[in-house]
């Protein structure tokens, strides 16, 4: 059965996004949490375009490799600006867990707005098997709390931004993790938990 996992850039401080994210703003603070994808020598295998260090890499594509579907939440796909008809992942189709309605059809994008395990069970059907990966502070937090998450993987940017939106929203309960890996490399530090069940 194919895993779900969240695996984002995140600044020390906890942050997916700098300060003022939005449509025309994308992700904030200049995307400086996403430099690591492109200060590097080594081509990725699956992002065209993406320039990595050779110790991320090994990790960055192993990940994109895995992942069949993406599920994101509504203000990452609006601050992505992905209503145009991108998605984040070019080999994957994107679920979008959303109350409002979609902006427009686009082939590679279903919206969900029945709750997390919906597109979570929907995301399973259209991954083929492979790994349904989560982006958005919301959608983790939710399918943390329904305890859907499998995997976390921290690619954490030494930086501290200091306000955006966080990783991880308020939970019920703490929730343990068993350290997997944990990978130095330029710009970048890989952390890789399970989740403890």
């Amino acid at each position: 059965m194919s895993k779900v996992l969240s695996a984002l850039s995140v600044s020390v401080d906890g942050y997916i996004t700098g300060r003022e994210p939005g449509p025309g703003r994308g992700l904030g603070d200049g995307g400086v949490l996403f430099d690591w994808y492109g200060d590097g020598d080594t081509p990725s295998k699956v992002f065209d375009g993406f320039r990595l260090s050779a110790e991320s890499v090994r990790v960055f594509d192993e990940l994109a490799a895995s992942v069949g579907v993406v599920i994101s939440g509504r203000n990452t796909y609006d601050d992505s600006g992905w209503s145009a008809g991108g998605k984040p992942h070019p080999l994957a189709p994107l679920v979008v867990l959303s109350h409002r309605p979609a902006p427009a059809a686009w082939p590679e994008q279903t919206f969900v707005s029945t709750g997390i395990e919906e597109a979570i069970a929907v995301a399973r059907e259209q991954a083929g098997g492979k790994d349904v990966a989560l982006q958005g502070g919301g959608v983790v937090t939710e399918a943390l709390k329904a305890g859907l998450v499998d995997e976390l993987i921290l690619h954490q940017v030494p930086i501290l931004l200091g306000g955006g939106r966080p990783y991880f929203q308020a939970l019920p309960d703490h929730i343990a993790l068993e350290l997997v890996e944990v990978v130095p490399a330029p710009g970048v530090t890989h952390l890789h938990y399970r989740v403890v069940r």
